[in-house]
């Protein structure tokens, strides 16, 4: 039975020779072809290709993008995995191409693919024919088919997701500790630190408050790399923000009860990179409980109704229950909300629902549609429309200029 309808997997092949000049093609997880535009004389003979394809799969899965995979000498392929929900399905193979010289002797790769069962004739012709592309086009190429595959399918790519947040993270950490040693800097850096990124978090800049954070992770990890002493410092990390937090505004006094629960998460991290792992996360949900709160800075019922809206966004919220968590009338409710914050609830709860679709079409390949439900519109064109005005621009194009 197919993964995907004949229709949808058309609409995705000629999306990616549209936008990429290449020719996709499906295979499950056994490596095998599937739906339409399956292998040719050449890649039908090949001996040994399906289990590459297998290989091409869980390293896509690994690195949470598309997979540029050297099938044969100069002989390149491009392969995005298919997930639902964390579950594998195959493939997208896009390609292949020449990445040697453009007037490069391709008899090599000929030889090759005879050794590999491929008769000498068709292969000749077939290399030949191969466009040429350098390596950066093909991974470039693996991000547009990527993007087009879950747009297409509205399929959640949560492995893939985790994993290329995670792999861009250790990377970012990786060339900090490199750059913190060849300049020489101290183990008190990380903390100088906390100042820039709690303005970056009140900006509501997260992608500079990750980096920040990873800068300070890498300080941290040269000052000691032992388990036990890393998870001590990244607590006194949570603490100091949490602190310096309070201290600048003292509504936000529920953070030490949150900071209770990232401690906890800290302190069972096994490892660095599950360590690394626990407080991003304890950084964004930190950054949604400053961020909000910044339009208001003086009253306690207006912040029990940021919290409420923060913590209720994605569900149906009524002017009536709002007015009761704050414990005052609907009339006085609207009142204190213009007065602190400038807002009315309704716009509060407009911005903060598409600040968190903006997180998830950032970090996220959830469909457009899909990330409209989870942070609370049930009408899409109702979600675009409040995307464009509170961004300048749609939830598709606000998402491919972040891709690029």
């Amino acid at each position: 039975m197919p993964i995907l309808s004949k229709r949808m997997m058309l609409e995705i092949a000629r999306t990616c020779r549209h936008e990429t000049g290449l020719r996709a093609r499906f295979v499950d997880m056994s490596g095998a072809w599937i739906g339409p535009g399956t292998a040719d004389a050449v890649l039908g003979q090949w001996a040994g290709f399906a289990r590459d394809m297998r290989y091409a799969i869980q390293e896509s899965v690994n690195s949470g993008s598309g997979f540029v995979m050297h099938a044969a000498p100069n002989l390149v392929f491009c392969m995005v995995a298919m997930e639902q929900h964390r579950v594998l399905h195959g493939g997208v193979l896009a390609g292949p191409v020449w990445c040697g010289t453009e007037d490069g002797d391709r008899r090599e790769a000929v030889d090759y693919l005879a050794v590999h069962g491929v008769n000498r004739e068709p292969s000749t012709l077939w290399v030949a024919r191969l466009p040429a592309r350098s390596l950066e086009s093909m991974a470039g190429a693996g991000k547009i088919l990527m993007n087009r595959l879950y747009d297409c399918t509205g399929w959640s790519a949560d492995l893939l997701t985790e994993n290329r947040i995670r792999n861009q993270q250790q990377m970012q950490i990786t060339q900090a500790i490199e750059a913190q040693r060849r300049n020489g800097q101290s183990a008190l850096y990380a903390f100088e630190k906390e100042r820039s990124l709690l303005a970056n978090i009140r900006a509501g800049d997260r992608e500079g408050a990750r980096r920040l954070l990873n800068e300070m992770l890498a300080a941290i990890f040269l000052a000691s790399s032992q388990m036990p002493v890393l998870r001590a410092r990244t607590i006194e990390l949570m603490s100091c923000l949490t602190r310096a937090a309070i201290e600048d505004n003292p509504l936000l006094e529920p953070l030490i009860e949150r900071n209770h629960a990232w401690t906890e998460r800290l302190v069972k991290a096994g490892s660095f990179e599950i360590l690394s792992a626990a407080l991003m996360k304890a950084l964004d949900e930190f950054i949604d409980g400053v961020y909000v709160h910044g339009v208001n800075r003086t009253n306690p019922r207006v912040t029990r109704v940021i919290d409420y809206i923060s913590r209720n966004h994605a569900l149906r919220i009524s002017l009536a229950d709002v007015a009761r968590e704050a414990g005052v009338s609907i009339g006085r409710l609207s009142h204190l909300m213009r007065e602190f914050t400038g807002k009315t609830v309704l716009e509060l709860l407009f911005q903060i629902r598409i600040q968190h679709a903006q997180e998830l079409l950032t970090r996220s390949d959830k469909s457009c549609t899909e990330i409209g439900y989870e942070v609370g519109f049930t009408d899409q064109s109702y979600f675009i429309k409040h995307f464009k005005r509170l961004t300048g621009t749609t939830p598709l194009r606000f998402r491919h200029a972040r891709s690029r």
